[in-house]
């Protein structure tokens, strides 16, 4: 039965010097990623026998966090973990010795191909020698034939030695041009031969180095796991909502499937591995940002720069001028004055970072893609589906009469507890129909929520103006008054009741003297809705083919000697 490893230290805080070095490979297992970086999990096995050993990995990528390496692992015996040491370094690309043999091979075949192509020079050469020799003795008919000493001169046969020497001439040039031909074939295999070696030229890549210092109890087999951080690894999640409306003997429910899409450039390949998702985010911080003080005081008085007198004589344009400018400021006084500025000044406190979308525990989820999966180094996006919510919502009508006369379809949810959906867009789907795209923000579990689900047209709007009226009041102090009456009315063709919301707004007043008071004889269900003065809603249930009206209105009251303007809205 193994053991779990137990992490201790050494004795020594650093790798001992007379420890054994045992490179160990690692391959990558499983990896979860984070909406921004990635943790990495490597597992290697080493067999050690008993005493100091350094375990050395190099396969780990340069982007690996330093900071975030953990060793761990288990063993059938006693085994201790001490100093964990990292460094950046170059090594050697996998699959070098087996270049380096086609290295050896290939240069071997280059130094054969050379001496062949020498040969051919010397053949060349040769064949040259020969013409050379060839061309002189076509030159023999054209001297006086030497004197024998009996002084008889000797006769030739010209026309045999001239017929050989054309047959010579001719096997001198195909020798040659023989050689040529071979010295070009081999030029051409030498230079492709030299692509390849080039192709093939020793390269390194940078890798993060980890030295393990272990000690063993005894010869043992460990099963060595390493944890890491890197960045440049995210994931985004996307939905689908698929939103069924239901009849009047079906309730309604929507199912929210959510998506995931992974991309990643860590510097190593995720080749069939075991990946999980988790809505955790360990870059945006562990702690709520710091408030320091902020001071309050009398602003110091800056002295009056004293003006020079004018000069003695003269009133023209240049005494003017001098009567306009003030006389620069003496340096104490300028001194003075920086020093009270410096002292009005509130001390410099270091920037902070601006945090968004913050998650707080137990705001998180993990999810485990099913079977092994295989991320590209290359940022291409990696598309997965992680699970499907099933809810029953509460379905609404909401409409804005005065700006659009159509009643919008919302589904109303409560998000599941424990499991937070993190922001991202949303393709919405009616009664298996699609309507649009929309998105969700970041909801903790638990949390409510409304999704759209497009125009209803089984719900009438109708928006009318029912009377205006201006005029004035009073008689010591007279006002005006503005005064303005509408109509809302909402029909139900459904074969069911729906909730309808109707929106509307009155003026806001921004000065004391202008009055704006609400009349009509429905007062609005929520006054400034989502906090936005002014505006107001009307909630209430419309049953099957039953038709309500809303009539309200607003009066504004100034004081008759100033006018009025609207803005906004």
């Amino acid at each position: 039965m193994r053991t779990a490893l137990v992490l201790a230290v050494l004795t020594a805080t650093s790798i001992p010097s007379f420890a054994e070095t045992v490179p160990l490979a690692t391959k990558i297992e499983a990896v979860t990623v984070y909406p921004a970086g990635a943790e990495v999990v490597r597992v290697g096995r080493a067999k050690l026998v008993g005493g100091v050993h350094a375990l050395v990995l190099s396969d780990l990528p340069p982007e690996a966090i330093s900071g975030s390496v953990r060793v761990e692992g288990k063993s059938a015996g006693a085994l201790e973990i001490g100093a964990v040491d990292t460094r950046r370094m170059f090594v050697p690309q996998h699959g070098e010795a087996a270049a380096e043999t086609e290295r050896k091979r290939i240069e071997k075949e280059i130094e054969t191909l050379t001496d062949r192509r020498q040969l051919s020079q010397d053949m060349i050469t040769a064949a040259d020698t020969q013409r050379a020799l060839v061309t002189n003795l076509a030159s023999l008919p054209n001297r006086p034939p030497p004197t024998s000493s009996g002084g008889v001169t000797p006769t030739e046969n010209w026309s045999e030695v001239l017929a050989l020497m054309a047959t010579s001439l001719k096997d001198i040039a195909q020798a040659r041009i023989a050689a040529e031909t071979a010295t070009r074939d081999i030029d051409r295999q030498i230079n492709d031969l030299r692509g390849k070696l080039a192709s093939l030229a020793p390269t390194s890549e940078e890798r993060t180095e980890v030295k393990v210092a272990v000690k063993a109890g005894g010869d043992l087999e460990a099963d060595i796991t390493v944890r890491y951080q890197v960045p440049n690894a995210s994931w985004s999640p996307s939905y689908d909502a698929r939103l069924t409306t239901g009849t009047k003997a079906k309730a309604p429910s929507l199912a929210l499937l959510r998506r995931a899409t992974i991309t990643q450039r860590t510097g190593e390949a995720w080749d069939n591995i075991a990946l999980q998702l988790s809505t955790t985010r360990p870059t945006a911080g562990t702690s709520a940002p710091e408030l320091h003080p902020i001071a309050v005081d009398f602003e110091i008085e800056r002295p009056e720069p004293v003006a020079a007198a004018p000069p003695a004589g003269g009133v023209g344009r240049r005494y003017m001028a001098d009567r306009v400018a003030p006389e620069p400021e003496s340096d104490a006084v300028r001194i003075q004055g920086e020093v009270t500025r410096k002292r009005a000044m509130p001390a410099k406190v270091a920037a902070t970072r601006s945090m968004a979308n913050v998650v707080i525990a137990p705001f998180q989820a993990i999810y485990a893609v099913p079977g092994l999966t295989t991320v590209a180094n290359t940022g291409e996006a990696k598309g997965v589906a992680l699970a499907t919510d099933t809810f029953e919502p509460t379905l609404l009508a909401r409409a804005v009469p005065k700006r659009d006369a159509k009643a919008f379809l919302y589904a109303k949810f409560d998000t599941p507890r424990g499991s937070p959906l993190l922001p991202g867009t949303v393709a919405l789907f009616r009664d298996g129909t699609f309507v649009g795209n929309g998105r969700l923000p970041l909801l903790a579990g638990g949390e409510k929520h409304e999704l759209g689900f497009g125009a209803d047209d089984l719900v009438r709007i109708r928006h009318t103006v029912a009377e205006e009226k201006r005029g004035e009041t009073g008689l010591i102090s007279s006002s005006r008054t503005d005064e303005r009456n509408y109509r809302m009315s909402v029909k139900n063709m459904h074969e069911r009741a729906v909730d309808v919301t109707l929106l509307d707004q009155i003026p806001v007043s921004r000065n004391e003297e202008i009055k704006v008071e609400l009349v009509g004889r429905q007062p609005p269900t929520k006054r400034d809705v989502d906090d936005k003065r002014g505006v107001m809603a009307w909630e209430q249930k419309v049953e099957a083919d039953e038709e309500k009206v809303i009539e309200f209105g607003y009066r504004v009251i100034w004081p008759a000697a100033k006018a009025i303007t609207y803005s906004g809205g």
